[in-house]
């Protein structure tokens, strides 16, 4: 036992922090439960009619939406009664009684459809399918010896019916949503398009089926249209080089005008417009840095009001100069990154969100004729009252001339006068995003305030394949799962390393889904590079991955099979055999931890069981963290905060940084550690507790 181990345990004992010289003047630490529990109030909703508002607040602990008459929003009543999970997906039916939320069940995604009355508190379940028949008739039956689920998914919602919204529903087939015409009030499903082939349709404000999208061999998109006979025929083909950035949105009131994002032709994806009786085509928006990322569209003219891309921070442009007024005013309210989030039909009333960096998010009523904007609450008062550390954007180039958008997060004591940079080198944690199609941006993140309070600078990067910053960038990570992709991270450790950011000797690499799999990666491939690795549903073996994907990806199963590689193929599996961190776990050098929820849809339990038997049959020590009641991430609190608080001192004893001690972060908790709990001090005693 060295040093530094004795001194961490003996700090766990007393229930002290431990504190190092070379952070200095260090603040408080932050309670784990301020960052990663409950938010006060989040979610800020408008009733069509903008009479009443909602949000999604804690009852008994549990996330359940609240409401309140707009000019009253202190006398806010639960309308929900989840007990477990918790609500995170709501919005408002346009009949102005109903509140529509998605519910799942253990984080395994199959969603059900609720609506709520507002005044009654009557909670219908519209979707309560429990089976989905198989060939031989009997129920499809998982390998844990579940039945599989029906998936519920909402196509469209229209004020034209302000009692019905259209749905997608696999419970005839697991692979394929028909897509179903439901009464929100009576529960009454009509099916309106049988599907056997497409991967999602574009509906209108009319819920006529316009158009469909069927993936193609390469991973390009096609979409169809249908004749006069009723047959889909071709209308329009997307590549698979710009299948990520281009998609049909949304069409405007008339039905004759589709409005799409598009990178066809160019980089960065654009907004345009295609007249669909004339075929004539315009670009109504676009920005050479980045793809578009948002728009402003009106409620009920469906005009496109504004657009914005994210390159650095979210940048919004004015297409619409009525709304020039209101984007003036509303930029004086308050700093950050502005977002409406919600508006009533008419339009006359709009809910607004302010997004920083070292803030929580706040909440304002913005009514438009009056030009005044009301300030209701932010999503965690107490972080109010909290110094919270600034998110530096940064441009790193990748060893090929790529550059890479990434955000570092430093402890405000490292770095008094501002400039991103600390006065001497701190262990760092390179916290890689999922996806990998998706993205990192600027703005609050409760991981990069964590580990910043904790003594770690933070670094998150978007390395090639991630998605926002144009089809080249995407494209550049086709087949480069744990090769190039994996390159640009090492990149950026060495950019902060060389710019006196991180101790080359104690930098972790973290991150969930695809970032777990990078962690992996980072262990096995690069393991001379990282001083311990934190994978959170990661997968290990990218061919068993691919083999059980959830049946309502394999109508779009070929966009993996294009970018990351073919496992139907020999080559293929050659190519992602050797991409598999489990074939290498012999390489393993540093302390790794590894969590997983055990009901996770998209990497499978057996992703992280694999990979621990391999590590243990070589006496390789490893800890495993298990939720029985979790999917792809943590929803319920509980469970997250007995994750930060196993993984906060796991970081301090393999980085050297700050911690605070478990407590009673375990309660309600259904944490499980299969093996490896002695390699985390004090774990095996609270877990006895």
């Amino acid at each position: 036992m060295n040093k530094a181990h004795i001194m961490l345990l003996v700090a766990l004992l007393l229930g002290t922090a431990l504190v190092f010289n070379h952070c200095g003047q260090q603040n408080k630490l932050i309670p784990r439960q301020l960052l990663f529990g409950n938010p006060d109030k989040a979610a800020l909703r408008i009733s069509p009619d903008h009479q009443m508002v909602s949000f999604l607040a804690p009852v008994n602990g549990v996330l359940n939406v609240w409401a309140a008459p707009a000019n009253d929003i202190a006398s806010a009543a639960a309308v929900t009664n989840d007990t477990l999970r918790g609500i995170r997906i709501y919005f408002w039916a346009y009949n102005n009684d109903q509140i529509l939320y998605l519910q799942d069940l253990g984080g395994d995604e199959n969603w059900q459809v609720h609506a709520v009355n507002i005044k009654t508190k009557e909670d219908r379940n519209l979707t309560p399918f429990e089976e989905i028949p198989g060939p031989d008739g009997q129920p499809v039956t998982l390998p844990n010896g579940q039945k599989l689920r029906p998936r519920a998914e909402i196509q469209h919602v229209s004020h034209k019916f302000p009692d019905e919204i259209l749905i997608g529903l696999n419970n005839r087939n697991p692979q394929f949503h028909d897509l179903y015409r439901l009464n929100i009030q009576t529960g009454k499903m009509e099916m309106v398009q049988q599907n056997d082939r497409f991967v999602g349709f574009q509906t209108d404000d009319d819920y006529a089926v316009r158009y469909a999208l069927q993936m193609t061999p390469d991973g390009g998109n096609e979409i169809f249209v249908k004749d006069q006979r009723g047959n889909w025929k071709s209308f329009d083909k997307i590549p698979m080089q710009d299948a990520l950035s281009t998609s049909p949105i949304t069409f405007d009131k008339t039905g004759e005008l589709l409005y799409m994002i598009d990178s066809r032709g160019r980089n960065t994806a654009v907004l345009t417009s295609l007249n669909l009786k004339t075929k004539e085509k315009k670009v109504i928006f676009e920005d050479p840095r980045a793809d578009l990322s948002n728009i402003m569209i009106h409620p009920t003219e469906k005009t496109i009001e504004a657009a914005a891309c994210d390159y650095l921070r979210t940048e919004w442009t004015i297409l619409d100069p009525s709304i020039q007024p209101d984007m003036d005013y509303l930029k004086t309210v308050a700093e950050g990154d502005l977002l409406i989030t919600d508006r009533s039909l008419d339009d006359s009333v709009w809910a607004v969100a302010y997004t920083k960096d070292n803030s929580p998010v706040l909440y304002y009523l913005y009514d438009r004729a009056a030009k005044k904007a009301t300030y209701l609450f932010s999503n965690r008062q107490d972080l109010e009252k909290v110094r919270l550390a600034k998110m530096h954007p940064v441009v790193i180039q990748s060893r090929d001339g790529l550059d890479l958008i990434s955000y570092l997060t430093l402890p405000d004591w490292s770095d008094p006068d501002g400039d991103g940079r600390p006065d001497a080198a701190l262990p760092m944690v390179l916290m890689v995003h999922g996806g990998p199609w998706g993205r990192d941006s600027w703005g609050y993140d409760p991981e990069h305030q964590w580990l910043a309070n904790r003594g770690y600078a933070v670094l998150s990067v978007n390395f090639r394949g991630s998605t926002g910053l144009g089809k080249e960038f995407i494209n550049a990570g086709n087949l480069e799962w744990g090769g190039k992709m994996h390159d640009d991270l090492i990149d950026a450790v060495d950019w902060a390393i060389e710019q006196g950011v991180a101790d080359k000797d104690k930098v972790a690499i973290m991150g969930g889904s695809y970032g777990g799999y990078a962690t992996l990666v980072g262990m096995t491939f690069t393991p001379d590079r990282f001083a311990c690795g934190v994978d959170i549903v990661g997968p290990s073996n990218l061919r068993t991955l691919l083999e059980t994907i959830p049946p309502y990806w394999i109508p779009a199963l070929n966009i993996y099979t294009n970018r990351v590689g073919d496992h139907r193929t020999e080559a293929g599996k050659k190519l992602l055999e050797s991409r598999s961190p489990l074939n290498f776990v012999d390489k393993i050098q540093k302390p790794l931890l590894i969590a997983q929820g055990a009901n996770d849809p998209r990497v499978k339990q057996s992703e992280a069981d694999q990979i621990v038997k391999a590590m243990q049959e070589k006496n390789i020590p490893v800890t495993y963290v298990l939720y029985p009641d979790e999917g792809h991430g943590f929803a319920r609190p509980e469970n997250r905060l007995s994750f930060y608080a196993i993984a906060e001192i796991f970081l301090a004893e393999n980085l050297g940084g700050r911690f605070a001690p478990i407590g009673d972060a375990f309660d309600k908790s259904s944490l499980t550690v299969p093996t490896g709990a002695e390699f985390v001090p004090t774990l095996t005693t609270a877990l006895a507790e």
